[in-house]
């Protein structure tokens, strides 16, 4: 009888308590109280009893409908009591995201009370409101500006998200006014709030920055004076910088592009290898955007490749690909300067990028014969990417000039990339420009040589229907991944526990769209007034995660994930010993399951204190393994310990250089400093399910590689004790056997296994079953990782 406590506090607390037990036989006994609180004296209970009605809904809605509680929900929408007002609108919106039917629809009436209630509300209530508000088609023009006359006000909240939800409200219903001068004023007052957001934090920075930069892609005018405030700070994180270089694109116009390329030029100077790539790739995105200035642009490019930092000359070669593409046969001029930076060109784009110039001006370089040349001798081991422009690149020459020497280039392209390439794309273009070659010339040169389409500036790179989707999600999540809500949420309906004496069947899980609006504060947000559980689907934008470049990585932000499946098996090797963790203990190791890639490890807490908040951070390796979540570890207590499995993906953070079976770790916790570690990657844990090759397959593969492909090692202190069981323990791991001969009294077994990328591995193991000794030898198109196969081997049989 809590909810006829005579203390208002105890009554709200008691219909809160009761809406949040989610059985379906209880909530008939929380009705009445229910439709007692709706009407309540007490401001605070009726606001607690709105929410409560979200939930009730959830976990009846033909029971809400029946008992007339979604009226009275209604009701509340004119009580003079601006907090009220304001959960009832949550959680109609709420309940709307929800229903099929029509539920909360907004009409003239309704909005003279919101927009009343706007300016008495706290800050959380007015974003509620204008959230609601947003979702509301003005009959007319006029009816557009008054509303926007009365939420203008919001801009200068202290509040940024009321901020956000403002101007989210005022772009929507700026599509319905007509005066320029009404418009003209609107985006005037939106630049101050906008551009205040902008002194606030990092992260709120950046959350404003993603804003911004849709909403200058719909309404450039808002900040066209503005842009300086985009200008780069010497101590902005690089999330942030490049987020802002985005902009100054959007942003950049004859008037301001002076004063840009000077801030771009003083970027390409940084240090942060990424952020200057990304401005001299800005300065050529601004060459092809404004055509008046695309001559001041290249001027700038040519001051940077003078200074030949290498990575610099390298993108500035990609960026004038694309303006010789922009504007052709304009500024060929500066090709024998480009020319003079040949030899240092090491990345397949920036290759692929000079060989197209090459090519495509044939004609006009003396010397491209030869300049094509010295790419061409190493072109079995150039990237697919090269190896494709090397052969276009050739034929166009060959087409234009077709003298001995560009003859005999052109033979010896075509055998490369038709007879000795396993790439299809790079046969099947071959083997067309052969046949197109040897039986119609004149044909081959109006396909090769045809006038090509010219590119377009790419800075305002949404459709325009998805951009209007994503500024009606202003200031949520949407907003900030440039994604729709449904590209990467989902909601679970959460499954109510089965008592032994109940004889329903749980109902299977069923998917929600995402609302679009904030998601209700404190009592009101999603997973506590409905209970549904968001779930991230797919990865999120880069914003910065606690490890940050701890170790100049740049892995993947941290997404939640599932609990993982705790693991069993053999001890896992410390790696992070007690008397080096300050008493955190960490055993772990590369393991595979079901087909997926994990790192399994044990967390022992020796000190006398309690250690959370959990964290982890992989270096670039070899392999590019990078976690898929966050570290799922329970706060550990004095003497405690506890196990998970983490799940890896491959080819994510790769590292340069040779391969390394070396694998750093940073491990974080929120009492302790980080902790690094070495572990290594165990090669077997990479093997792949589809290993299995056909024996006709093997023995062609096996001889189609080099002899110099093949790498031998002895083990001297290894025994098989039987054929079988060494076949079985091989399979474990993703070996399989192909064949088994005898070699006088020694066992030969063939086997084949693949790790990621396709990379096949023929394995040779020789013994005799019962004594000492195995011999082992590998054969792999990629011969440097068999040191870390031998290793694998090693482990495996000494396990």
């Amino acid at each position: 009888m809590d909810s006829q406590d005579p203390n208002p506090l105890i009554r709200a607390l008691a219909v809160r308590t009761m809406g949040c037990i989610r059985v379906d036989k209880i909530t008939e006994y929380l009705c009445d109280p229910l439709q007692k609180c709706l009407k309540d004296d007490d401001p605070y209970v009726r606001k607690t009893a709105a929410i409560c009605v979200a939930k009730l809904f959830d976990i009846n809605a033909e029971l809400v409908e029946d008992r007339g509680f979604l009226e009275a929900l209604k009701d509340l929408i004119s009580d003079n009591n601006p907090m009220v007002v304001a959960n009832a609108v949550a959680a109609l919106a709420e309940i709307q995201e929800n229903s099929t039917s029509p539920i909360f629809e907004i009409n003239s009436t309704i909005l003279t009370k919101l927009l009343t209630a706007l300016n008495e509300c706290t800050e959380w209530g007015q974003v509620f409101i204008l959230d609601a508000l947003s979702r509301y088609k003005a009959s007319d023009p006029r009816e557009a500006e008054n509303i926007v006359e009365r939420v203008t006000p919001r801009l200068q909240h202290a509040n940024c998200a009321v901020v956000l939800s403002a101007v989210k409200m005022i772009l929507q219903q700026m599509e319905l006014i007509t005066s320029t001068d009404v418009i003209r004023n609107l985006c005037k007052k939106m630049a101050p709030p906008l551009v205040t957001l902008l002194s606030a934090e990092p992260e709120i920075q950046y959350v404003a920055l993603r804003n911004i930069n849709l909403i200058v892609q719909k309404r450039p005018t808002i900040l066209a004076h503005e842009i300086k405030v985009f200008f780069c700070k010497y101590n902005d994180p690089i999330y942030v910088k490049m987020e802002k270089l985005e902009i100054m694109i959007k942003l950049a116009s004859d008037r301001n592009i002076d004063q840009v390329l000077l801030e771009f030029k003083e970027y390409a100077t940084e240090v942060d290898v990424d952020f200057v790539r990304k401005a001299v790739r800005a300065i050529g995105r601004c060459a092809i955007k404004l055509e008046r200035a695309a001559e001041r642009c290249i001027s700038v490019l040519l001051e940077l490749i003078k200074i030949k930092v290498n990575y610099v000359v390298q993108e500035a070669i990609i960026v004038i690909k694309d303006i010789f593409r922009r504007y052709p046969n304009t500024y060929e001029s500066i090709i024998a300067t480009l020319c003079e930076s040949l030899d240092t060109l090491d990345e397949p784009e920036a290759k692929a990028s000079m060989i197209w110039i090459i090519g495509e001006y044939a004609e006009r370089i003396d010397n491209a014969d030869e300049l094509l040349e010295s790419f061409l001798e190493n072109f079995p081991e150039e990237p697919a990417q090269v190896q494709l422009q090397l052969l276009t690149a050739t034929v166009k020459l060959f087409l234009k000039k077709p003298t001995e020497g560009p003859q005999q280039m052109i033979q010896v392209v075509l055998n490369n990339a038709t007879v000795e390439t396993d790439n299809p794309d790079l046969r099947d273009r071959a083997y067309i420009y052969w046949r197109l070659l040897s039986t119609d010339p004149e044909a081959a040169k109006d396909v090769v040589l045809a006038e090509k389409p010219v590119i377009t500036d790419d800075s305002n790179q949404l459709d325009p229907s998805l951009l209007d989707e994503l500024l009606a999600n202003i200031s949520t999540l949407s907003s900030v991944y440039h994604k729709p809500p449904e590209a990467f949420v989902t909601r679970l309906k959460t499954t109510v526990q089965k008592t032994e004496d109940e004889d329903y069947v749980e109902g299977s899980e069923t998917g929600y769209p995402e609302a679009s609006g904030n998601p209700v504060d404190g009592a009101a947000s999603p997973s506590a007034t409905t209970g549904y559980v968001t779930k991230l689907a797919a990865a999120p934008a880069p914003v910065p995660d606690l490890l940050g470049d701890l170790m100049g990585s740049d892995n993947a932000a941290i997404v939640p994930v599932d609990e993982p499946t705790t693991p069993s098996g053999r001890p896992l090797p410390v790696v992070l010993p007690a008397s080096k963790g300050q008493g955190l203990q960490i055993s772990a190791q590369l393991t595979r399951q079901d087909g997926q890639v994990f790192y399994s490890m044990l967390l022992e807490n020796n000190s006398q204190s309690l250690l959370d908040g959990f964290m982890i951070q992989f270096n670039k390796n070899s392999f590019g393994l990078a976690a898929v979540g966050s570290l799922q570890v329970p706060p550990l207590q004095p003497g405690a310990s506890a196990r998970t499995m983490m799940p890896m993906v491959l080819s994510q953070n790769m590292s340069t250089g040779s391969t390394s079976s070396v694998l750093q770790v940073a491990v974080k916790n929120n009492q302790q400093p980080v902790w690094y570690f070495e572990d290594k990657i165990v090669l077997n844990a990479l093997f792949s399910e589809d290993g299995r090759m056909e024996r006709g397959t093997f023995l062609e593969t096996w001889k189609s590689l080099p002899d110099s492909n093949e790498v031998q090692k002895e083990f001297p202190g290894i025994t098989i004790t039987s054929v079988e069981s060494t076949l079985d323990l091989l399979a474990a791991s993703n070996m399989f056997f192909i064949a088994k001969r005898k070699n006088g009294n020694q066992d030969v077994l063939y086997l084949s296994a693949k790790v990621p990328r396709g990379i096949p591995f023929l394995i040779e193991l020789t013994a005799i079953v019962g004594q000492p000794g195995l011999k082992c030898a590998v054969k792999t198109p990629t011969p440097e990782i068999a040191p870390l196969f031998f290793e694998a081997v090693e482990i495996l049989f000494k396990a």
